[in-house]
């Protein structure tokens, strides 16, 4: 019969994570209200259980060996899980109404797992979805329509958004067509206004790329669509392409497009329990799926 191994003790850990990061033992031991001696005993015994040393002293005290700095890396997400899961058992339920606005391009890509787990962490918080471009969410959220919403960076410069993920802008076309060598290069992009757009055009201008904008479409469906129908290429941050289209670049002979980030904007007068519970779920969430 297979042996079952005996599981990390979470105390252990927070001790290990401590030293790991600089503390001494006797002030990780006052910290996990330990004795310095039972943290010690503490250390020893995990490196018995896992096999390999974990500590190594040097002239600044006790540093991490390689695979105490790999044990540590992982030990401060698995303690983050642990106190999240214990503060959610000890707390209160939240209840409440949050209005959450976010584009067509991020809903599929990121919220249906995020939104998933908030519900089962938060039943009592009830969640409308607003699902329209970024212009029109800044909008709103200015009105005070909104209590959260994500963003392209760029539609509210200056109001203090939060970035939640950054990542490349590439650009998307029919499989095996050969729009990429139509001059102009017809585009399907979002209307005037929108960051992915502009930063689209002004890459095939510095590339000496001749560009028209034939299909305009304030949403990534409604992009993705026209590229579908053979009609023209579009953009989009890397996500699960439907059937029938393709990631293009350089081998086409298409620019590089720059990095964009996806931000989280609160409402100025916001402040309530269950718009902060879905402001870290949508944190942890994308940190998480990145």
């Amino acid at each position: 019969m297979l042996a079952i191994p005996p599981g990390l003790d979470p105390d252990i850990l927070r001790a290990f994570v401590l030293i790991a990061d600089g503390a001494s033992v006797t002030r990780a031991a006052e910290r996990v209200g330990r004795t310095q001696s039972a943290v010690s005993m503490q250390m020893r015994k995990l490196e018995e259980q896992l096999g390999t040393p974990l500590l190594a002293r040097g002239p600044r005290g006790l540093a991490p060996t390689a695979r105490g700095s790999w044990l540590a890396e992982r030990a401060r997400t698995l303690l983050s899980l642990h106190d999240e899961i214990h503060a959610n058992f000890r707390a209160a339920p939240l209840i409440g109404q949050v209005r959450l606005g976010t584009p067509d391009d991020y809903a599929l890509q990121w919220l249906p797992r995020i939104l998933a787990g908030f519900a089962e962490t938060h039943p009592r918080i009830e969640v409308d979805v607003v699902c329209i471009n970024s212009e029109a969410l800044a909008e709103r959220l200015s009105n005070g329509q909104l209590d959260l919403t994500l963003l392209t960076e760029g539609h509210r410069p200056g109001m203090g958004g939060e970035e939640v993920w950054r990542g490349p802008l590439r650009w998307v076309g029919p499989a095996n067509q050969a729009l990429h060598r139509r001059d102009p290069l017809p585009l399907a992009l979002a209307h005037p206004g929108c960051t992915w757009r502009r930063v689209a055009l002004e890459a095939l201008g510095r590339a000496g790329r001749q560009a028209r904008v034939t299909y305009n479409s304030a949403t990534q469906t409604g992009c993705f669509a026209v590229a579908l129908a053979g009609l023209a290429i579009t953009v989009s941050t890397p996500t699960r392409l439907p059937p029938g289209l393709v990631w293009l670049g350089a081998a086409e002979n298409l620019p590089d497009l720059p990095e964009m980030g996806i931000e989280l904007h609160h409402a100025e007068m916001s402040e309530a329990p269950a718009v902060d519970a879905l402001a870290l779920a949508i944190r942890q969430g994308f940190t998480r799926q990145d």
